[in-house]
């Protein structure tokens, strides 16, 4: 795939076991499997989500803050349960069957959504599907890769374009089929999209490391956590929680971010005299956009101008992603102060511009973090610690939600200030513990 090719690299050194010697764009072909695994995952998942509030206020009546709240416990189920899948995983399916089955029950809760009477049913077995499917998939790209191989920290960016990629695709396709078509259509979509995905990893299992002894038998003796262990999963468990903070303003991209697009946003385009207004859930497609576009110069600048992977650089890298990402909360504050004073929907920029700087701020912070967690999780709970990574999702999501069903009882400019002063609270504390990460790494005694 040429999506992958920006990673490649001419000095690429030898593969680790789960690599068979061959490369890909001077990855290991599995790479592939997983970004393509992943990237319809994600486009079922974020084909879902670009639907779920529109269909709760516009077909089921529901009112908004009803559907900010369900749309936020959903969201935190989602990302709640892959701590717990993570665990299972670890004792007891093991990495692969897990996510056999975290993929299966996606599916079927895609299949599901098509029946009004079974939403909750469906949202409870995609949130279940998700805990068993995540963690195990995303710890089997580090097995690709020796521990000191320079190249896992590109491989999980890649993967993070594979999300994405998904991302881009799902309301393209069943946004418009759900809004256009009806709503049933797009979720149907969602579902064959988690099928596709499915089909990819079980053809593929030949280019993925073996799952260890200890994921497939419950009872294997393990080895005790040494002191190191205990001071990285101190230092990982931090990260998490600081990334709580972030998300509480980042999670608002899905929620009221899509209705500030459906009510305050002039979608209006005119070219060769047509009149043409843009479908709402087409804006939750320039997130996963951009992050495909920006994500290869990226990765050639830190290439080029910073080799320091060390975890105190990479908490400053995140601290820096925060810092931009509160710019994006303050361009809706400029927006929302144009709206009060006017009383009409602002222009399109206004949106375009808080993805760009949205974007640019994840990009240094999420897949950083995921790359920290894959560097340092002990290999005993490597599994459970990925998991652990979603729970600053699930708790972000969690908090967003409560938050978004305060929309329109504040001012839009005080909602938004909120979110922007939460996530420069993550940056300032990224960058104290980046600071004393540097007086005491991790990794020595």
């Amino acid at each position: 795939m040429t999506v992958v090719s920006p990673l490649s690299s001419p000095d690429a050194p030898a593969l680790s076991p789960g690599g068979a010697g061959r490369t890909l764009f001077g990855h290991p072909p599995g790479l592939t499997s997983l970004f393509l695994t992943q990237m319809w995952a994600e486009f079922s998942y974020f084909g879902l989500q670009a639907l779920l509030v529109y269909y709760m206020t516009r077909h089921l009546h529901f009112s908004q803050g009803q559907s900010s709240l369900i749309y936020g416990l959903y969201g935190a189920a989602a990302f709640f349960s892959p701590f717990v899948g993570g665990i299972v995983a670890d004792r007891w399916l093991g990495r692969t069957r897990s996510v056999v089955l975290g993929g299966g029950l996606m599916m079927i809760g895609h299949f599901l959504m098509a029946f009004e009477g079974l939403l909750f049913p469906a949202l409870a077995l995609v949130a279940v599907g998700n805990g068993l499917f995540i963690p195990p998939l995303a710890v089997q790209v580090g097995g690709l890769y020796a521990e000191d191989d320079p190249r896992r920290p590109q491989a999980f960016s890649a993967y993070y374009m594979g999300i994405n990629l998904g991302g881009l695709l799902a309301p393209l396709v069943c946004g418009t089929l759900g809004e256009l078509y009806g709503w049933h259509w797009g979720f149907s979509a969602a579902g064959v999209g988690m099928a596709v995905g499915l089909a990819i990893y079980l053809g593929t299992l030949r280019l993925l490391p073996p799952d260890p002894a200890a994921g497939r038998i419950g009872g294997a003796r393990r080895t005790p956590l040494d002191a190191e262990d205990w001071r990285k999963l101190r230092l990982l468990l931090g990260i998490v929680l600081v990334i709580v903070l972030f998300r509480i303003g980042y999670e608002q991209s899905g929620n009221v971010i899509a209705l500030w697009v459906d009510e305050q946003t002039d979608r209006h385009v005119a070219l060769m005299g047509l009149d043409f207004e843009i479908p709402a859930t087409w804006f939750q497609a320039v997130n996963p956009l951009l992050i495909i576009l920006l994500t290869p110069p990226l990765i050639r600048f830190w290439r080029r101008h910073d080799r320091d992977g060390s975890p105190a650089a990479l908490l400053r890298r995140m601290s820096l992603g925060c810092a931009i990402a509160a710019v994006a909360m303050l361009v809706m504050v400029g927006a929302a102060a144009l709206f009060g004073a006017t009383g009409r929907p602002v222009g399109a920029g206004w949106v375009l511009a808080y993805f760009l700087f949205l974007t640019l701020g994840e990009l240094l912070t999420l897949p950083v973090g995921l790359s920290l967690i894959g560097l340092l999780s002990p290999v005993q709970i490597a599994a459970m610690l990925m998991g652990a990574w979603y729970i600053a999702k699930f708790l972000g999501s969690l908090l967003a939600g409560v938050m978004g069903a305060y929309w329109g009882a504040i001012p839009a400019t005080a909602f938004f200030g909120i979110g922007a002063i939460s996530v420069l609270a993550a940056s300032a504390i990224l960058l104290a513990m980046s600071r004393r990460e540097r007086a005491h790494p991790a990794g020595r005694s």
